[in-house]
């Protein structure tokens, strides 16, 4: 599937690989892909962010994913829920930072032994990748580019889509940017 990838798209995977090694975690995530696309310059991502008023607003979307990395990857509607259940996500998380340290439950390796082996994908950023693949044949485009991989993101449900929709950022509004709306996100 990556010979399909484009220069943008593959440097999104390294890039999101780098993430994954900065925050010292195991795998690489969909949220390490999103990361790796605000990084970027000149794609046409980064140019459907910008034209989406991300641009300016790239420090806030990497806030927002920080903070769901410290509710140990849960989206405010898992957040939601489980509030609904009578369990204060925020509360855990303070008693847990209070007795370990702030980002307990974000599954940094801060304060462990670097790990040097290989990240691998997780099942999760797997399965964006292979949604990504699923967007540009079902735009009948032969190439996977970073805005595929921006695309799956937001289809995908997890943390990046919250992230991105709560910044006006969803497949409807990207295939207006870029072009190509088939009218209906592709599950």
């Amino acid at each position: 599937m990556f010979e399909r990838f484009t220069k943008d798209a593959r440097d999104v995977v390294q890039g999101a690989v780098g993430h994954a090694e900065g925050a010292r975690a195991q795998t690489v995530d969909p949220e390490h892909l999103l990361l790796a696309l605000l990084d970027r310059e000149g794609s046409r991502a980064s140019f459907a962010l910008g034209a989406l008023g991300v641009g300016g607003r790239r420090e806030a979307v990497r806030q927002a994913l920080t903070e769901a990395r410290r509710r140990a990857g849960l989206s405010r509607a898992e957040a939601d829920a489980l509030t609904g259940l009578g369990i204060d996500v925020s509360e855990i998380v303070a008693r847990v930072e209070e007795a370990h340290g702030v980002g307990a439950l974000s599954g940094d390796r801060k304060d462990r032994r670097r790990w040097s082996g290989h990240r691998s994908f997780s099942k999760d950023a797997k399965k964006v990748l292979e949604q990504a693949l699923r967007v540009a044949v079902d735009r009948h485009e032969r190439w996977i580019g970073d805005e595929h991989v921006l695309l799956a993101l937001t289809v995908r449900p997890g943390v990046p889509a919250e992230v991105l929709a709560d910044h006006g950022v969803t497949y409807a509004s990207l295939t207006r940017v870029l072009g190509g709306d088939t009218g209906e996100a592709c599950a």
